[in-house]
């Protein structure tokens, strides 16, 4: 979505903008050339491999960015507050850590049941699946994947990690598919699990919770954010932080209780009411878009 991304920051000379999910550096590139000769871009990302692609495929703009490897959340601790025209996430699996089997993202190759963003980090999928509790285990397929078959599944592991431990992706695919035979249907039968085990394993909603609030604190006034997200639990947290930085009150505890409603000035204002959707041409050109959708907050 790099013409609605570019359309939503309108990066332009001595512009600053935060990738904080720089990848393989598309769109910073993009954001790059659009703000030449004297635009900056700060980047990060937790995958040092897309770190040093970025890097690579940044070099013709030399000298006009700073990348470092990290996790968005922080963006904050290293990039000035208020310094920054626009901030850039674009959350999610790309497309390199889905296809390099090693990187245990996929079950469509057999891997080592891995699926960190970051290598460095200790807490593994492998770990996690051969670790934790049946309650745990059940907990995250529900929350992070929706599976309505989450007990069971869990339960089923626990039992066979008992004889064997998990070790790789096709491993734990095997299982779930002998659990829910597929029977026609579209989508592997454990594609919501393997969802729900990445988010856990690397904290994505945690980290996407304390991102945006970051994100907030680096922006200049009518400085925009502009967040690409790609299923529904992560779109939910991005609306509901647009909509509760966009109110004009403020209310005590975690429900909303007109009594009890404080007036405040809003944070932010919602550039658009409904998500920016990928158009026809990008979801041929790359099927994978079609889920994506924008989302984009100017800073007031």
């Amino acid at each position: 979505m790099a013409a609605e991304v570019l359309e939503a920051l309108k990066p332009r000379e001595e512009t600053r903008i935060a990738d904080g999910t720089v990848g393989g550096g598309g769109h910073a590139a993009a954001i790059l050339a659009a703000s030449s000769p004297t635009g900056w871009l700060y980047g990060c990302d937790r995958d040092g491999a897309a770190v040093e692609a970025a890097k690579a495929r940044l070099a013709e703009f030399e000298g006009r960015f700073e990348i470092r490897q990290g996790n968005f959340a922080d963006l904050a601790e290293w990039v000035p507050a208020e310094s920054c025209d626009g901030v850039l996430l674009d959350l999610g699996l790309s497309s390199p850590q889905l296809d390099l089997a090693e990187r245990g993202f996929s079950f469509q190759a057999e891997g080592p049941l891995d699926m960190r963003f970051d290598r460095r980090q200790e807490l593994t999928a492998r770990s996690l699946v051969n670790e934790a509790s049946a309650e745990e285990l059940a907990k995250i397929f529900w929350e992070f994947g929706g599976e309505r078959e989450a007990r069971r599944f869990a339960r089923a592991i626990v039992k066979d990690r008992e004889t064997r431990p998990f070790e790789t992706t096709r491993q734990l695919a095997e299982l779930i598919a002998r659990l829910s035979p597929r029977r026609g249907k579209k989508a592997h039968p454990a594609t919501k699990l393997f969802q729900a085990v990445r988010i856990a394993v690397n904290d994505e909603i945690g980290s996407l919770k304390r991102g945006l609030a970051g994100a907030l604190k680096i922006l200049k006034r009518g400085g925009r954010l502009a967040v690409i997200s790609f299923h529904s639990l992560e779109d939910r947290v991005v609306k509901d932080f647009g909509r509760a930085g966009a109110r004009d009150y403020t209310f005590p505890g975690g429900v909303d209780v007109p009594e009890l409603r404080e007036p405040r000035a809003p944070e932010l204002k919602l550039v658009s009411r409904k998500a920016i959707l990928p158009g026809a041409a990008e979801v041929a050109g790359n099927p994978r878009s079609r889920s994506a959708q924008l989302r984009v907050f100017e800073k007031l």
